[in-house]
């Protein structure tokens, strides 16, 4: 790839390149991205630890936000759940509400034809028949008896039926208070996990000196610079041509409106956002919901082989689905990365590609 198209892009031309280019990805900010990010500083006055030990302190703050990211994919999908099982129970609830009122009304109708058959003094129809004036008004008021014995018959059905409905919801409502009350606990306990993973890596980068912060500052810059060339190498921007449909430009375009945003775990806007959390909203916003999580955003969208994508897929990044971001075109990502960082344009190849899903596949 010739040097003399290795031009740094400034973020405003990215984000204008990122939305205007969606139809026609070329290699502007494959290029670019080769260039953004420089080789760490060798300098020794900026050297106060060895390289070999800041290497160890960026590949430990790597497992701990990867874990982190892990936790918070749990998280998010207890909470899903959580309101997915609270919306089931309110709705377990208003059908019992209207049983009981449905029973009520059966009972009240049940009693009002025991009332009736009392009336009558409770006679056999033969001795009723030879009681009777009128042998042809007794025959007709037989009939209606008849239909009145039908409809008690039904109305003792109705009744049992609806007493069946109402212990099958309340069963299903237990059963769902108990799902609820388990998803509860998973959400503390991928919290608690949370917390303690970003701690953890905020405490290690605090032990450092300011130096040392920018040199491991340098070194990220580095691993995700050669990830990203490494990927490039490969030539697999010269496969990828495929052009953005309305929906996926409407999810870039809301996505690139998010960038300088914070990540924080478990948001999903309108002022910061997860990974899952920004691509959900963003094909949420194209009218086109999808599930909230990266894992379930992998199990249950259409794979695509990455040179067939196009700008408003997602990329599922890690063995575990852990990560997930939204391609633009150019070789470059949107994405919420992790705890004290923003939502930010990155390259596509600086993390291990799981594989690509198409929302509106």
């Amino acid at each position: 790839m010739g040097t003399g198209k290795r031009v740094l892009l400034t973020a405003a031309v990215t984000v204008v390149c990122a939305v205007t280019l969606l139809a026609a990805p070329g290699t502007a900010f494959a290029n670019s991205a080769r260039a953004a990010t420089p080789t760490p500083s060798s300098s020794p006055s900026a050297t106060p630890a060895p390289t070999e030990d800041l290497e160890k302190v960026r590949e430990k703050l790597d497992r701990l936000y990867h874990d982190a990211a892990v936790a918070t994919d749990a998280y998010d999908a207890a909470e899903e759940q959580t309101r997915k099982q609270s919306a089931e129970i309110v709705e377990l609830a208003k059908k019992i509400v209207a049983g009981r009122q449905k029973l009520d009304r059966l009972k009240d109708q049940a009693g009002a034809a025991a009332r009736a058959q009392y009336r009558d003094g409770g006679l056999p129809p033969a001795a009723q028949f030879m009681l009777s004036d009128d042998p042809a008004q007794f025959l007709d008021g037989a009939g209606r008896l008849l239909e009145g014995q039908r409809a008690t018959r039904n109305l003792i059905t109705e009744m049992t039926r609806t007493q069946q409905d109402l212990q099958q919801y309340a069963d299903d409502a237990s059963t769902q208070w108990q799902k609820l009350d388990a998803n509860r606990k998973a959400k503390a306990a991928a919290k608690k996990k949370i917390t303690q993973q970003i701690a953890a890596a905020e405490k290690l980068q605090s032990q450092l000196q300011k130096k040392e912060q920018e040199r491991l500052a340098a070194l990220e810059q580095q691993a995700a610079y050669q990830a990203q060339t490494a990927w490039l190498d490969t030539g697999i921007l010269k496969e990828i041509n495929g052009k953005a449909s309305e929906q996926g430009k409407k999810a870039v375009e809301f996505a690139t409106k998010q960038l300088g945003k914070p990540y924080v775990w478990g948001a999903e806007g309108p002022e910061s956002y997860d990974c899952s959390g920004l691509t959900s909203q963003a094909w949420a916003s194209a009218g086109h919901p999808i599930p909230r999580t990266s894992q379930e955003q992998w199990k249950q969208l259409k794979h695509v082989d990455v040179k067939d994508m196009r700008p408003g897929d997602l990329i599922i990044y890690f063995d575990d689905a852990s990560h997930v971001a939204m391609y633009i075109g150019d070789g470059a990502i949107i994405q919420a990365p992790r705890p004290g960082r923003t939502v930010t344009i990155a390259g596509a190849g600086e993390m291990p590609i799981l594989g690509v899903v198409r929302p509106d596949a």
